[in-house]
């Protein structure tokens, strides 16, 4: 069927959701964020990664020259449930495996401190359009039984909870957080 101007009808019965497409792991974590602050469910932040300005361009508000000061730690951090959460997002563009390249030595370290004081601490893994959730304790003991340099995908199927997606928040992690650290509450 043509409508004004001949253009044709758009809709079909074979409807493809491309609602996420092109959204990268952190803008869906930022806007899942946002619904947990606007529903005071829980207070996470994305940190800044800290730089040190040299140059500024005044008459354009614009940074000219500028390095990184310190080493990030996680991506994310703030307070659910009355304890403070903290954790790293990444996304792995192989279909058989999660590079340990990805996260770096510092990182690791920042990790082991975390979990030191009881706090929860995980990554959330984007590999072959799916979502986990690897708690920060699971990742130690893979780094330090295993002899690999990459996480094969099948370890995720095993051993992480899927996150999965829906309408909002598009990426409820929470919901995994819950069933993993909050059992029986």
């Amino acid at each position: 069927m043509n409508y004004p101007l001949k253009q044709k009808e758009k809709y079909s019965k074979n409807v493809i959701d491309y609602r996420n497409r092109g959204m990268n792991l952190e803008g869906l974590i930022n806007s899942a964020n946002e619904y947990y602050l606007e529903t005071d469910k829980a207070v996470i932040y994305k940190k800044p990664t800290p730089i040190g300005i040299l140059d500024v361009d005044y008459s354009r508000n614009r940074i000219r020259d500028a390095y990184f000061k310190d080493k990030s730690t996680f991506d994310y951090n703030g307070v659910y449930r009355g304890k403070y959460i903290d954790f790293e997002a990444k996304e792995s563009h192989s279909k058989t495996s999660f590079p340990l390249a990805n996260i770096h030595p510092h990182q690791i370290e920042h990790l082991k401190r975390i979990l030191r004081h009881d706090a929860i601490s995980f990554l959330i893994v984007s590999i072959r359009d799916q979502f986990f959730l690897l708690k920060g304790e699971d990742l130690i003991d893979f780094i330090n039984s295993a002899k690999r340099k990459s996480i094969p995908y099948s370890y995720f199927l095993d051993n992480c909870e899927i996150i999965e997606e829906k309408l909002r928040p598009t990426l409820d992690y929470l919901k995994v957080v819950d069933r993993i650290y909050f059992k029986g509450e």
